[in-house]
């Protein structure tokens, strides 16, 4: 288990799990520029009442003084109390974008709030005491990736302070390979080759039939239209191999990650030879998730020495 460096151990201590309401110790209040601004001209109006004697200067100082310690009290509630909760996407495949959701519930209204993390940003008002906002996330490669830290902050109502907090999620994002289609694909595409060729009776016609379907003889003698049926042959059962696909490591899991999309769509029964991994056959939902996850965590050999 790799140690923590000491700035991974300060972040630690500085951002919270999502699933729980934002506590007092783990907000922060940081002033922003126009907050610096009024600061010094509150100290210069300040000044300026106590060198001239100035009553105008002092009302005028201790009222934005004032309406400073107002807002920067409304920015520290707007944020206090919000539970942030992830949504983590479905499914990402590399070199798109991750849409993870991040509910926010403040048990009652909250205005501009903002999230923050890996570039991007979200702004989202809670009327009636909850929300959710999407962050696209890069996904530029395969594999299991942290989710980012997130910052969620408030400058609401004046912009004079900046309330914040940081959150940090131990869940990790399982990215599959960039399906890519071969140019000249040695395996059966979804559908192609699976003709209806074994005449398996008759049924009753239904609008669309084709006529050349249609048992006209059968319609003659009774007056009932009806059609052909024919039974389909059956899928498939393969093996999707990794020795058998050309390229470096990535393009063949990008083309067996094309290839367990396509064997899918078709209904085919397909297992998964990977080095040291076998995903014995078998088809659905099930088979197509457990295929892409074990593309998705598989390490090729040189990564292996590597990392050892």
């Amino acid at each position: 288990m790799a140690r923590l460096t000491l700035g991974e151990r300060w972040w630690r201590r500085l951002a919270m799990a999502p699933g729980m309401p934002l506590p007092q110790r783990q907000l922060f209040l940081l002033p922003t520029r126009f907050g610096l601004g009024w600061a010094v001209l509150v100290l210069l109006l300040l000044l300026f009442g106590i060198n001239y004697q100035n009553t105008l200067a002092y009302v005028l100082a201790f009222w934005l003084f004032g309406l400073g310690v107002v807002a920067l009290l409304r920015a520290w509630r707007n944020l206090l109390g919000v539970t942030p909760t992830l949504r983590l996407p479905q499914e990402v495949f590399a070199g798109g974008e991750a849409r993870l959701g991040v509910v926010l519930a403040g048990g009652r209204p909250r205005t501009a709030l903002e999230l923050h993390g890996a570039g991007v940003s979200a702004r989202l008002d809670l009327p009636e005491g909850q929300g959710e906002a999407v962050l696209a996330l890069p996904a530029p490669r395969r594999g299991e990736q942290p989710l980012p830290r997130l910052r969620l902050e408030t400058r609401w109502p004046l912009g004079l302070v900046r309330a914040l907090a940081w959150l940090q999620s131990d869940e990790r994002l399982l990215v599959y390979p960039r399906p890519l289609e071969e140019d000249e694909p040695e395996h059966r595409h979804a559908g192609a080759g699976l003709e209806a060729t074994d005449f398996a009776g008759l049924r009753r016609a239904e609008p669309g039939d084709s006529p050349a379907r249609l048992a006209w003889k059968q319609w003659s003698r009774t007056g009932v239209l009806a059609a052909k049926a024919f039974s389909l042959p059956p899928r498939q059962q393969l093996w999707l191999d990794y020795d058998a696909c050309r390229g470096d490591p990535e393009r063949r899991l990008s083309l067996l990650c094309a290839r367990v999309l396509a064997h899918h769509r078709a209904g085919d029964r397909y297992g998964l030879r990977l080095p040291g991994v076998t995903l014995p056959q078998g088809e659905g939902p099930h088979q197509r998730r457990v295929a892409l996850e074990a593309l998705a965590r598989f390490t090729p050999s040189g990564d292996r020495g590597a990392e050892s």
